[in-house]
C-alpha cells in the first residue's frame, strides 16, 4: 500500500507501527504539505457487514472523544475518514516510540523518568476526565515518548464519552486485561479512579520491567488483579508509595488525580512524596473470588462469539496466554517461561465469563506489549467461496467442499458451514467453522511464534485453566504424529451449564490435533458437539484431518 493516495489527499509513506486492530502509517498531506499519522483500521477486513457499521461508529468514537480533549498531552486527531470501505484516522504525527518499547529496549525506565511521563500521561487523564472522557485503555503501548521528549496520550479506540451508551455490546468489558481496574474485572461501570489504576499498573511495569499483575493466563491475570496485590517493587524507590496508592482496590480509596499530579511532581523531583504515604493500606481487605464471580451484575443474552476489541479473543474456550510469573500455577510438565504469552481458546466461555458477571463477554484491546489483542468481529459471515471437488486425500466425503481460508490454509468441511473470526492477534490467529451458531463448531488456531515448543506441553498447560469445567474428564492426552510431525491429541468431556453461552446446557465432547509445521508454526485444529451428536462429529473431524491444508509459506 506504500505510496496509495487516501481520500485523494494522503500519500501513504512507511508502516510505522501495528496491532490486532489496524495499522499506523507515516503519510503526507498534499493538501496542506504536513506529515500525519494515519491509523488504518485493519480489522474491518474480517468483520461481517452486520459489524462494519458497529466498527464505523466506534471509529468515530475515538475522533470524537479525542477531539473533545484540548491538551498538548493528547495526540491530536485531524479527520476521521472512509476509503477502500474502512475507517482511517488522520492524526498528529510523533516521531519516537512508546513506553512499552522503552521498556522492552532498556529492561526498565529510571524512577524519576517514569514519574515524569506518568505526570504528563495523567495531566492527559485529567483533561480527558475534565471533558468527560473516559480512556478505559492506559497502558505503555498507549504512552507516545516523542525524540523531543514530549509524552503524548494515544488510542482513545474503546474511550467512554459520558452520556455515549451506544457502541459497546451489552456484558461488554473491553481493555487490555494486564491493566483492568479490579472494580472493572468485577463487571462495575469505569471511572477516572479506573484510568488511575491503570496509570498505577503502567508506572509498575516502567520501573519493574514487568506488568504486576500478569499471570500464565488471562483468567488467573484478572483473578490477581481482584485478590493479590502486586508484588513489592524492587526499582521503584520513592515512587513505590505512589503506585501502591494508585493500585488500592477500592477505588474510593485511591488519591484524586490532583493529588496524584503533586506526589508524581515531587517523585520527579527526586523527592519522596509523603502524602502517597498516607493512601498505602496496611491491610487490604479484598473481595474473594468466589465474591467477585458472584457478583458481577447478571446480564441478558450473550453472542456466541464475544466481540474483541483487538488484542484477545475468547471464543468457547479455556484461555492460555500470558508471560509465566513466580507465582503462577505449575503444570505436570515443565513450562518454559517466555517473554511472552498468547491466549488460545479452546473451551468454554464461562471460565472466563463468570468473572464479569454471568453471560458478560470480555473483551480485550492490546496493541503493542505483549503483542495480544483481536479481532473486533466474532459475529458469523459466509464462508469463503469453496470448491466441490472430491477431497484431496482418501476419507473426505465426496460432498464436501473445500473453503480456502482467507489466511491461507484449507480445509474441508460439509457445505453450509460459516467462518466467524475468533481473534487476530500479530502472531496469534483463531477462526471458527460452524453450521449452526457454534453449537457444533471446529476451530483453527494458527501461531507462528508459540511460547511452546512442544504439542503435548501446551495442551496439558490449557488443561489446567479447564479445571473448572462441570464434569471435566480427560479421555486421552498423548503425543502423536500428524503429516509426519510431532503432534499431540486431547480428548476431553464436560457439561455445559444453562448460562455457558452458545452451549445448549448439558454434556459436551472435544477434541484436538496440535502440531508444529515443518517452518515452525503451532496448528490446532478442535472440534466439539454436544456428547449426544459426537459420533458424528468424531467421523467428521477424522475427514477434517486428512482433508487439511496448511499454509505452505508465511
Amino acid at each position: 500500500m506504500q505510496g496509495q493516495l487516501v481520500a485523494g489527499r494522503y500519500r501513504l509513506a512507511d508502516s510505522i507501527g501495528s496491532g490486532g486492530m489496524g495499522r499506523v502509517w507515516r503519510a503526507h498531506d498534499e493538501v496542506l504539505h504536513r506529515a500525519v499519522a494515519i491509523k488504518e483500521l485493519t480489522a474491518a477486513l474480517y468483520v461481517s457487514e452486520s459489524d462494519q457499521e458497529r466498527l464505523l461508529a466506534r471509529t468515530r468514537a475515538e475522533a470524537r472523544a479525542a477531539a473533545r480533549i484540548n491538551h498538548s498531552a493528547v495526540v491530536t486527531v485531524h479527520d476521521v475518514l472512509e476509503h477502500d470501505g474502512r475507517p482511517w484516522i488522520v492524526m498528529e504525527l510523533v516521531e519516537g516510540h512508546s513506553l512499552a518499547d522503552a521498556v522492552k529496549e532498556r529492561g526498565r525506565v529510571e524512577t524519576a523518568e517514569a514519574a515524569r511521563i506518568g505526570l504528563w500521561v495523567l495531566r492527559a487523564l485529567r483533561a480527558a476526565h475534565s471533558a468527560g472522557v473516559l480512556h478505559r485503555d492506559v497502558k505503555p503501548g498507549n504512552v507516545l515518548i516523542g525524540h523531543d521528549g514530549r509524552v503524548l496520550l494515544t488510542d482513545f479506540g474503546i474511550a467512554q464519552i459520558e452520556g455515549d451508551t451506544t457502541i459497546t455490546r451489552t456484558g461488554e468489558v473491553v481493555g487490555s486485561v494486564d491493566y483492568l481496574a479490579p472494580e472493572r474485572v468485577r463487571g462495575h461501570d469505569p471511572g477516572p479512579a479506573s484510568d488511575l489504576w491503570a496509570l498505577g499498573a503502567t508506572l509498575y511495569t516502567a520501573v519493574e520491567g514487568r506488568s504486576p499483575f500478569r499471570r500464565t493466563s488471562p483468567l488467573s491475570t484478572m483473578q490477581a488483579v481482584v485478590e493479590e496485590d502486586a508484588a513489592e517493587p524492587r526499582y521503584a524507590g520513592p515512587l513505590g508509595p505512589v503506585m501502591a496508592a494508585l493500585l488500592h482496590k477500592d477505588p474510593a480509596a485511591r488519591p484524586s488525580a490532583a493529588d496524584t499530579e503533586q506526589m508524581l511532581a515531587e517523585v520527579a523531583e527526586g523527592r519522596r512524596s509523603n502524602a502517597a504515604q498516607a493512601y498505602v493500606p496496611t491491610q487490604h481487605v479484598v473481595a474473594s473470588y468466589e465474591t467477585a464471580v458472584n457478583t458481577g451484575p447478571q446480564h441478558g443474552s450473550s453472542t456466541p462469539y464475544p466481540s474483541v476489541t483487538a488484542p484477545t479473543p475468547v471464543g468457547p474456550a479455556g484461555p492460555v496466554g500470558l508471560p509465566t510469573s513466580p507465582t503462577g500455577p505449575t503444570g505436570p510438565v515443565p513450562v518454559p517461561a517466555p517473554k511472552r504469552r498468547r491466549l488460545r481458546a479452546v473451551a468454554l466461555t464461562l471460565v472466563l465469563a463468570a468473572i464479569v458477571g454471568a453471560g458478560g463477554a470480555v473483551a480485550w484491546k492490546q496493541y503493542d506489549e505483549g503483542r495480544q489483542g483481536g479481532d473486533p468481529s466474532a459475529s458469523q459471515s459466509p464462508a469463503p467461496s469453496g470448491s466441490s471437488t472430491p477431497g484431496p486425500t482418501g476419507g473426505v466425503p465426496a460432498s464436501w467442499q473445500r473453503y480456502d481460508d482467507p489466511w491461507g490454509f484449507s480445509v474441508w468441511l460439509p457445505k453450509g458451514w460459516k467462518r466467524s473470526v475468533v481473534g487476530v492477534p500479530d502472531d496469534l490467529r483463531q477462526v471458527d467453522y460452524s453450521p449452526d451458531n457454534g453449537k457444533h463448531f471446529l476451530r483453527i488456531s494458527i501461531d507462528i511464534s508459540s511460547d511452546f515448543n512442544d504439542a503435548r506441553a501446551h495442551q496439558l498447560d490449557l488443561e489446567q485453566q479447564l479445571q473448572r469445567l462441570v464434569d471435566y474428564q480427560r479421555l486421552q492426552l498423548e503425543k502423536n504424529l500428524y503429516r509426519d510431525r510431532d503432534g499431540s491429541v486431547w480428548e476431553y468431556t464436560w457439561t455445559a451449564l444453562a448460562k455457558d453461552p452458545p452451549y445448549v446446557p448439558g454434556p459436551r465432547h472435544a477434541i484436538e490435533e496440535t502440531y508444529f509445521s515443518r517452518e515452525g508454526t503451532e496448528y490446532a485444529l478442535y472440534m466439539s458437539s454436544p456428547a449426544n451428536d459426537w459420533a458424528k462429529a468424531s467421523k467428521q473431524f477424522k475427514a477434517v484431518l486428512r482433508g487439511w491444508q496448511e499454509k505452505t509459506s508465511q
